[in-house]
C-alpha cells in the first residue's frame, strides 16, 4: 500500500479542491494546489457572543484562516448566528467551522449559520459506553442503516447551503461497533470516517475534507498513511483533501515537538491541505507555530535532481521498529537489538554539560560523536559494509534531505542484507547561520520524529540546535514524544473550547508542579467527557471535568473517583497515583 508517490522525492499529494465558504466573500478553496491553510479553535463559552467575536478577531490577526467554534446543544449552535453577523458586520469574513459531537440536532442548526460542520463518526450517531457486543453482518448493515438514516440529512443541507463538511476521526473515541469489529486502531479510524464518506457520496455531496486525530504523534502518522493508501485503492476520485493535527498535544516544548512530528512528517511527505497544531496555551499562540513549520517544509523536502527508488524498509501503517543488530558505544552502553534508542552528543555539546551532570540523571549524554567508530556513507552511491555491528551514518555534505537520506540509507541496507544499527542526524550540515531555538526545535523533531516513526533509527544525534544543555534536552524530549523512550512524565492535555469545565491551562500547571518528576507515567487532563475516557487512549491516570467545578478522576480508561470539588482534585489525583503505587517522593526522584 502506497500512501505517497515516492518515499524519497517529495511531491504533494493531488486532492480534489473544496469549496469553503461564498468564493465572492471571505470564501476560499482548498486542496489541490492551493497553499496549506492555518486554523485554530475558540476557548470559550459559545453562548458568549461577545468574547467568541473578541477570540476570532484575535486568530484572525495573527494569520487564523479558519475559526472552529464548539457547538454542543441546539442552543449553542442556534447562537453561532449572532457570532457570524457580528464578525460580518466588523468587516471579519473568516470562515466558522461547528465543532459537533453527540448531537446531530445541533449539526443541522449550525450548517445554516456557518461555513464548514465538523462532525466525529465516532460519536455523531452512538453513544459511547465501552460496551462489547459480537455484531452478526445483518446486525452491523442494520447500524449503518440506522446511521444513514442520522447523517443523510445534513449531507443534503449542506449540499442545499453550500456548506463544507469536516469527517473527523479521533483515536480512542470511536464507536463501540467500530471498536468491536475492529479495535482502537488505525484501521478502525479510518473505516469510520469511511462510512460517513460513503454515505455523503451516495448523495453526490463531495465537499468534504477527513481528519484522523491522536495525541500519539506515531499513531496519528500511521492513521493518516493509512487513510491516503485506502483512498487511492479506492479510486482517484476519493482524492479528498487532508485536516492535519496531533489532538491534545500539551503546551510548551511538549506540545509543540509532538506537533512537529506528527504534522511536519506528513507534510513532508506531501500530505496535508490544512493544519492546526493543538496546545493548551491561548489559541494565537498556535499559528506562529503553523508559520514556522509550513516554512521549514521546502528544506526539509527539497527535491533532489535523482533518488533511486529502492524497496521502502518500512509499512504506510503498522508501525515496526527496523531489526538491527547490538553495537557498543562505549564501555557497557550499547545501541540497536533491543536497546533503546540513544542519545549521541557533539564533543562541544558534552563540554558543554559534562560538569553539570550528577551520576543518576536521567538526561545525560550516552557518547560523544566524535569518539564513535562509526561508517559515514552517502546513501546514493552503492557501499560496502563487512559486519552487521559497524555503527552507520549519513556523511555530513550529502545534498539531499535528511529524511530521504537515511530512508535511502535503510533500503540500501536492506538490499545488502545487512542489520546496522543506524545513528540519525538532524541535519546533514552544520554550516551557515545559526538556527533560533525555536527553529532548531521544529526541524530537529520533525526530521528525527518522522524517522522514528518509520521505525529507523538506533541512536540519534541534534546539532540544530546549538546550545549544550539545549540540545542534549532537545534530544531526550522527541525520543519521549515518538514514543521511544520515557525519562519524564508524560502529559495529554487538550487545548481548551467552549466545553471546558475548568482552567485547562491553570489546571495544567497546577498538575505539571505536582507530578513533573514521575518518570514514566502517563497523566490526561481533560476539559470535559467528549475528549475524556477515549482520547486519553494510553494515559495511566486521567483528571476529567465532569461538571462545573467537579471532576472525575480515571486509571486507564476507567472512571474511578466522581465528583471531587476542584479545588481537592489535584490532592486526590496524586492520592490515586500513589495507591496504584506509581508515585515516588520528589526528594527521592531527586
Amino acid at each position: 500500500m502506497k500512501y505517497c508517490a515516492s518515499r524519497y522525492v517529495y511531491a504533494r499529494r493531488k486532492t480534489r479542491e473544496i469549496v469553503i465558504g461564498d468564493l465572492a466573500s471571505g470564501g476560499f478553496l482548498l486542496g489541490g494546489d492551493q497553499p496549506v491553510v492555518k486554523q485554530s479553535m475558540l476557548t470559550c463559552d459559545t453562548m458568549d457572543t461577545a468574547e467568541c467575536v473578541k477570540q476570532t478577531l484575535e486568530l484572525v490577526a495573527v494569520g487564523c484562516q479558519l475559526v472552529r467554534i464548539t457547538a454542543p446543544t441546539v442552543k449553542d449552535a442556534a447562537n453561532l448566528e449572532k457570532i457570524v453577523q457580528e464578525l460580518r458586520a466588523r468587516h471579519c469574513l473568516v470562515p466558522i467551522v461547528a465543532d459537533i459531537h453527540f448531537k446531530p440536532e445541533a449539526a443541522m442548526e449550525a450548517a445554516r449559520w456557518v461555513e464548514v460542520v465538523r462532525i466525529n463518526p465516532g460519536n455523531y450517531s452512538d453513544s459511547k459506553k465501552f460496551a462489547i457486543k459480537e455484531y452478526t453482518d445483518e446486525q452491523y448493515d442494520s447500524e449503518l442503516d440506522r446511521i444513514e438514516a442520522r447523517f443523510a440529512p445534513l449531507v443534503e443541507l449542506c449540499k442545499q447551503l453550500g456548506r463544507a463538511l469536516r469527517i473527523g476521526t479521533n483515536h480512542g473515541s470511536l464507536s463501540d461497533r467500530i471498536m468491536n469489529r475492529f479495535g482502537d486502531t488505525p484501521l478502525g479510524m479510518v473505516e469510520s470516517a469511511l462510512e460517513f464518506a460513503r454515505i455523503a457520496r451516495r448523495r453526490d455531496f463531495h465537499n468534504f475534507k477527513f481528519s484522523m486525530k491522536s495525541s500519539n504523534p506515531k499513531v496519528m502518522i500511521e492513521c493518516y498513511r493509512l487513510l491516503v493508501a485506502r483512498l487511492d485503492e479506492l479510486g482517484h476520485d476519493w482524492n479528498y483533501p487532508i485536516h492535519l493535527g496531533v489532538t491534545e498535544a500539551g503546551d510548551g516544548e511538549d506540545g509543540r515537538i509532538k506537533s512537529a512530528i506528527g504534522i511536519g512528517s506528513l507534510l513532508c511527505d506531501g500530505l496535508g491541505d490544512t493544519i492546526r497544531v493543538s496546545l493548551t496555551e491561548d489559541s494565537p499562540n498556535e499559528i506562529p507555530v503553523c508559520n514556522d513549520l509550513l516554512e521549514q517544509i521546502p528544506f526539509l523536502s527539497w527535491q533532489p535532481p535523482q533518488a533511486d527508488e529502492l524497496p521502502s524498509s518500512f509499512g504506510p501503517s503498522a508501525f515496526e521498529r527496523r531489526s538491527s543488530a547490538a553495537c557498543e558505544l562505549s564501555e557497557g552502553l550499547f545501541c540497536g537489538a533491543e536497546n533503546t534508542v540513544r542519545v549521541v552528543v557533539t564533543r562541544a555539546v558534552w563540554e558543554g554539560v559534562a560538569a553539570k551532570i550528577r551520576p543518576r540523571d536521567d538526561v545525560r549524554p550516552e557518547a560523544v560523536y566524535e569518539e564513535l567508530n562509526v561508517l559515514e556513507v552517502d546513501p546514493r552511491l552503492d557501499f560496502e559494509v563487512n559486519c552487521d555491528t559497524q555503527l552507520i551514518t549519513v556523511r555530513d555534505g550529502c545534498d539531499i534531505p535528511a529524511i530521504a537520506a537515511f530512508r535511502l540509507l535503510t533500503a540500501r541496507l536492506r538490499r545488502l542484507g545487512r542489520r546496522n544499527p543506524i545513528l540519525l542526524k538532524d541535519c546533514l550540515s552544520v554550516e551557515g547561520t545559526p538556527f533560533s531555538a525555536t527553529i532548531a526545535m521544529l526541524r530537529a523533531a520533525v526530521v528525527l520524529g518522522s524517522l522514528l516513526s518509520d521505525g529507523i533509527g538506533d541512536a540519534i544525534l541534534v546539532r540544530c540546535e546549538h546550545g549544550p544543555g539545549a540540545s542534549l534536552r532537545l534530544g531526550f524530549n522527541i525520543l519521549q514524544a515518538a514514543g521511544c523512550r520515557s525519562f519524564k512524565t508524560d502529559y495529554v492535555a487538550c487545548p481548551s473550547c467552549g466545553r471546558t469545565l475548568f482552567n485547562l491551562q491553570t489546571v495544567t500547571s497546577r498538575i505539571k508542579d505536582r507530578t513533573r518528576h514521575l518518570k514514566g507515567v502517563k497523566i490526561a487532563i481533560m476539559g470535559c467527557i467528549v475528549n475524556g475516557p477515549g482520547e486519553m487512549a494510553d494515559a495511566d491516570f486521567g483528571y476529567v471535568g465532569g461538571a462545573p467545578g467537579k471532576i472525575n478522576l480515571y486509571v486507564g480508561k476507567s472512571p474511578v473517583r466522581f465528583n471531587i470539588p476542584e479545588v481537592e482534585a489535584v490532592d486526590r489525583l496524586v492520592e490515586l497515583i500513589r495507591e496504584h503505587g506509581k508515585w515516588v517522593d520528589p526528594e527521592m526522584a531527586a
